[in-house]
């Protein structure tokens, strides 16, 4: 008899682990509203772990389960946002730790970051995204708990080598949580390059369909900032809503279609318009000319993600106006929708921001990418 071949993550993933309820037979898992669960006389718990609802609900299993496998993770925990996963990290930590994040990443948490860490007495410093000898430099031995990395890094799309940082963060002492929202785990897996913990916004491509606001950790392994992290979630209460997670792992079902439609149509838009006239540059890790094109290569497997930005000539009017002019794109904020997503990103980050105000943010969706090119270019006519 042949040897077994172990089955695609693929599949896997396409299949919802495989979930066939015990009772009814259905392929789809249910939903469990309740908030509270029954104890027998001797007041143990009936049927599982779960007791209350601002803890945990058995409706997260199925997508946790799925987190594990996709990131290769010993276990996952899900979140009401993005920002409350991040900020459980943060939160874990003790009085007089440091921590190090790039100087370029998602504006919501960069911002929340520093005032953080300014009032509860945590130590932050800023490297340069595109330099990781700069993390070795903003590292203070004894006192670094955490190097965080944003790869791509949102919307310049500065790409971290993620096996260096883990390498300069260990010999300090430290751990990388690296926030892998733009690559997904459908083209990077920061645990296999040495990560302790990844996070994602699992608004963005985890879900992909623009209905759900989520969050998700998954550790390496299970330690005591791990049990830590797990404490804030539930003091907290920073869950998702029963339906919320359901259509999560719904939407985690075809992500692996949907992640390689936008990477494949994303290097097409960025191939056709790089040396446009009416364009400073593009933005993108999939062009041989883009900096850090060679390390997204190495550990960008597949595909360069669905993320790109164009710096438009003519300074903040002119990108602008092809905003105003693109009837295709849809003009909002957010990424990793099936939809395609165009942005003035300095609009969106105000004065503070370090982001050029000639750039546009675009999220590439699943449609026709002839359709995606032929609204820019009669837009940067």
């Amino acid at each position: 008899m042949g040897h077994k071949r172990k089955q695609d993550i693929e599949t896997t993933i396409a299949q919802g682990m495989h979930f066939i309820d015990p009772v009814t037979g259905a392929v789809i898992p249910p939903l469990q509203p309740s908030t509270t669960f029954a104890r027998d006389e001797n007041y143990q718990l009936v049927a599982s772990q779960h007791s209350y609802g601002r803890d945990d609900n058995p409706s997260f299993g199925t997508a946790e389960r799925m987190l594990m496998r996709l990131e290769g993770g010993e276990d996952a925990l899900l979140f009401s946002s993005g920002m409350a996963a991040a900020m459980a990290v943060i939160q874990a930590l003790k009085p007089g730790d440091h921590i190090v994040a790039p100087a370029v990443m998602y504006w919501g948490l960069r911002n929340w970051l520093t005032d953080f860490c300014a009032n509860w007495g945590l130590g932050i410093d800023l490297f340069v995204s595109s330099d990781a000898d700069d993390i070795a430099r903003k590292i203070k031995k004894g006192e670094t708990r955490i190097v965080w990395i944003e790869t791509p890094c949102n919307p310049t799309w500065d790409v971290i080598d993620i096996a260096r940082a883990v390498n300069i963060a260990h010999e300090a002492g430290a751990i990388v949580v690296a926030d892998s929202t733009v690559a997904t785990p459908v083209l990077t897996r920061p645990i296999e390059l040495g990560a302790d913990i990844v996070m994602h916004s699992a608004t963005k491509y985890l879900n992909g369909h623009g209905d759900v606001v989520a969050g998700a950790l998954v550790c390496a392994r299970k330690n005591e900032l791990w049990d830590r992290i797990r404490a804030v979630r539930a003091a907290g209460g920073a869950i998702p809503g029963t339906f919320e997670a359901w259509l999560l792992q719904r939407g985690m079902r075809t992500l692996f279609l949907r992640v390689r439609r936008a990477s494949e149509s994303a290097l097409r838009i960025a191939r056709h318009f790089e040396g446009h006239e009416k364009l400073e540059a593009v933005l993108y890790p999939g062009l041989e000319s883009h900096p850090g094109h060679a390390i997204a290569a190495r550990q960008m497997q597949g595909g360069f993600g669905g993320m790109l930005s164009l710096r438009v000539r003519g300074g903040e009017k002119a990108a602008l106006d092809v905003v105003r002019k693109c009837s295709v794109f849809v003009r909002a904020t957010s990424l990793g929708g099936v939809e395609s997503l165009i942005e003035h990103r300095y609009s969106i980050e105000g004065a503070d921001s370090p982001i050029p105000k000639d750039l546009l943010r675009l999220s590439i969706g699943i449609e026709n990418v002839t359709d995606l090119i032929d609204d820019l270019q009669q837009a940067l006519a």
